[in-house]
């Protein structure tokens, strides 16, 4: 990372960075974090998959508030649908024309130029789209007070669809996409690439972009009662 890129006490990169070393402090003291980077106080940066494994972790916690608002209605019960509707506006800016976008402009070309995971590449870009058309009904139903019987079954076929199809198409991507573009690109590419992933969020959502993000999902999900980890652990 080029010196006047250094993402702050706020950056992502310096955010894990900062936990990793705390960590090996904790274990066994500077020595061993010194070995660690090198022995030159190098510091581990998130790589471009890792930036994009990390956003998907996001649009999980999205999916379990679609999970939840679907619930409601399988139960009779009237969703949140101011709740839903702030989800799906974080689907669109971050998700959709943000995390999408950098795998539409910097992997998929890479992967289709190589020859590589081509039905794969085409079948991913097919779900992108066929999400955003989604995303574009849920904000249109979600911004009404009130929805009628079939505008509920509507709004929980459309959270059925969304969940159904990304669950599946966010694991192919992180147990095979991802892994076949690092083996792709030469080192120098992959660290350019890191620089430019850092740049575009920090263009789009300012310097620390996606912690701001997560912290808008959690408000999310303290409002809706699902915000403690605990809460899903057998009994």
């Amino acid at each position: 990372m080029k010196p006047n890129q250094s993402t702050g006490a706020n950056g992502r990169r310096h955010f894990v960075r900062q936990g990793l070393q705390a960590g090996l402090a904790g274990l066994a003291g500077a020595s061993l974090l010194t070995a660690c980077s090198g022995g030159k106080g190098e510091e581990k940066e998130v790589s471009p998959p890792e930036d994009l494994m990390q956003e998907h972790g996001l649009l999980n916690r999205i999916l379990l508030i679609y999970d939840h608002g679907r619930q409601a209605i399988a139960s009779g019960m009237p969703p949140d649908l101011a709740a839903l509707n702030a989800s799906a506006g974080i689907i669109r800016s971050f998700v959709e024309d943000y995390h999408e976008k950098q795998e539409e402009d910097y992997l998929f070309p890479r992967m289709k130029k190589a020859g590589q995971l081509t039905d794969l590449v085409d079948t991913l870009l097919l779900q992108h789209n066929a999400g955003r058309r989604i995303t574009d009904q849920l904000l249109q139903l979600t911004k009404n007070p009130a929805l009628g019987d079939a505008d509920m079954q509507k709004l929980a076929g459309l959270l059925t669809s969304f969940n159904t199809m990304y669950r599946p198409h966010e694991s192919r991507e992180d147990t095979v996409l991802f892994p076949a573009f690092r083996k792709l690109v030469s080192r120098h590419e992959y660290d350019s690439l890191g620089e430019e992933f850092e740049n575009n969020e920090r263009k789009h959502f300012g310097q620390d972009g996606f912690e701001t993000m997560v912290a808008k999902v959690a408000d999310i999900e303290k409002q809706l009662g699902i915000y403690n980890l605990s809460q899903f652990t057998p009994t």
